[in-house]
């Protein structure tokens, strides 16, 4: 039952996108800014967002890792730092290596990596307001070490 509900919810999406496209010659000339374009319009749309996030950035990692990499994402939007909305954090330039490189549109989010979005939506925040996670083993640029770390989860280190 819940992979047929997920699946409308997006279908009804993507038709909503599509005859949006389809109407104005494209997302590029509706009139609108483009971070307009990308605000979500409701909490299923953030679900969607963050479970998407999740999958890119911490598929694999324990379950309270993916819920803290969903709390990141949320903490940034209340910082005057970033964007205030979830996809505007989302498709901020190189934020995410997962949205760089598309990985967030090539896979369905899990049950789980759902479940952890639902809970970091609903206030649930491991990192306890955390703006920043990085992989210490993976190359990353020397400005992040620059950010007081908080914690790790399984792979990945929080930071403010």
């Amino acid at each position: 039952m819940k992979m047929s509900v997920r699946m409308a919810v997006l279908t009804l999406a993507l038709l909503v996108l599509f005859s949006l496209a389809l109407g104005s010659g494209g997302p590029g000339r509706l009139g609108a800014s483009s971070r307009a374009l990308a605000s979500p319009q409701s909490w299923w749309d953030e679900l969607d967002l963050i479970s998407r996030i999740i999958m890119g950035e911490a598929m694999g990692e324990p379950f309270i890792g993916q819920v803290a990499v969903g709390a990141v994402v949320i903490n940034r939007t209340r910082s005057p730092e970033f964007p205030s909305t979830i996809a505007g954090v989302m498709y901020e330039p190189d934020a995410f290596e997962s949205v760089t490189n598309g990985l967030v549109w090539s896979n369905t989010p899990s049950d789980a990596e759902i479940r952890a979005a639902e809970l970091a939506l609903n206030g649930w925040d491991p990192t306890g307001g955390a703006l920043f996670f990085w992989n210490p083993s993976k190359p990353v640029g020397p400005w992040i070490w620059s950010r007081p770390i908080i914690l790790q989860i399984g792979g990945h280190v929080f930071a403010y």
